[in-house]
């Protein structure tokens, strides 16, 4: 295992083979106890890899994405059990966490532009409003959690957009694409929790949402700052 591990290509067909028999597990088979067997190796693998090839050279940034990890993985453990309310409300709580763990680890201190940020945040904005707009009647006391959760969801997108001239390309496109994928798992899983059924609905959320965190993993593994990174000039008039 620790071969597996320690080789970074081997390790992305371990975990989808892993990933694959969550997913099989959750469409074929009894909640309990094989959902806890399966489920929990998906993130733990991350975790695992993370600690085995991070270079943080910021301590700081090393336990902000320690951090987001260890509650998203929590957050995993409890929305198996999303039909019982408290379950529900206190992982929606971890996964709020765990993306604003992840924006802060993502976040860096370089100027940017703000006519580059706006046509992006409009975007991201509309697509957060469409999904909002679509559950609204049957939010009920969730609203409040959920808009909040979609807040630091817009955050964590938007300071992922502004890493790009700030770090090496290959780590960035790596991030980029698996928030992407997180934001396709998250809008379907909350159509899902709250209006109706979804085509295919388990099998994109588990997929896209663990392609989402080995994705965002190995872009942070992969970081290297930019020693001359792009002038990103704030500009209030642009």
């Amino acid at each position: 295992m620790n071969a597996l591990i320690s080789n970074k290509q081997k390790f992305t067909f371990v975990f989808l083979f892993v990933l694959v028999i969550d997913i099989f597990v959750k469409l074929y088979c009894p909640i309990f106890p094989f959902r806890y067997i399966s489920k929990a190796p998906v993130i733990l693998l991350l975790i695992v890899f993370y600690l085995t090839h991070q270079e943080e050279d910021n301590k700081r940034n090393f336990w902000w994405m320690f951090l987001g990890l260890s509650v998203f993985f929590l957050g995993d453990m409890l929305i198996i059990s999303h039909e019982n309310v408290v379950c529900l409300g206190l992982s929606l709580l971890l996964f709020t966490l765990g993306k604003l763990f992840f924006s802060f680890r993502f976040s860096n201190k370089n100027d940017f532009r703000v006519s580059r940020l706006i046509p992006f945040s409009i975007v991201i904005f509309l697509y957060t409003l469409a999904i909002v707009s679509y559950v609204y009647d049957y939010l009920n006391a969730f609203f409040l959690p959920v808009i909040i959760s979609y807040f630091i969801s817009l955050l964590m997108f938007q300071l992922t957009y502004l890493r790009k001239g700030s770090v090496n390309d290959a780590s960035y496109k790596f991030v980029f694409y698996g928030v992407i994928c997180f934001f396709i798992s998250e809008g379907v899983m909350v159509i899902k929790t709250f209006r109706g059924d979804v085509p295919f609905q388990d099998t994109i959320i588990m997929f896209f949402y663990g392609l989402a965190m080995l994705l965002i993993v190995k872009g942070v593994i992969l970081e290297k700052k930019q020693k001359y990174p792009s002038v990103h000039v704030l500009n209030l008039k642009d």
